[in-house]
């Protein structure tokens, strides 16, 4: 393929986390919308230590990875310390939230995209 053939590629297909601004959620609590389309989105939440994610639930699929810190992890009145390199999985619908033991990042992904965050 020549170079008059290759196709650009979009700057939308690649993501500098530095291009995205905090939005607080809560007291201690921020996060970046990092990506999404229609059927999946990403997002980073930053907690600092002590801050809590109030336990909730919504119909969205939601994975997370734990990126840095501890955090108290509750999922339908089950409670988990998770650290670095741990992920929970909420299937839709079930109650779950946070507390931060020592500050850090998770990465949410959730599918469908939550339209809400927008």
């Amino acid at each position: 393929m020549s170079s008059t053939e290759k196709k650009e590629v979009m700057p939308r297909h690649f993501v500098e986390q530095s291009s995205i601004p905090w939005q607080q959620m809560a007291p201690g609590v921020r996060r970046k919308i990092m990506a999404f389309e229609e059927s999946i989105m990403l997002v980073r939440v930053e907690f600092e230590k002590g801050a809590i994610g109030s336990v909730h639930k919504h119909f969205h699929v939601q994975m997370t990875s734990v990126e840095s810190g501890v955090f108290e992890i509750e999922i339908a009145g089950c409670k988990k310390i998770l650290r670095q390199g741990d992920v929970f999985h909420v299937p839709s619908d079930l109650l779950h939230g946070a507390v931060c033991l020592e500050a850090g990042v998770l990465i949410d992904t959730f599918s469908p995209m939550r339209e809400d965050f927008l």
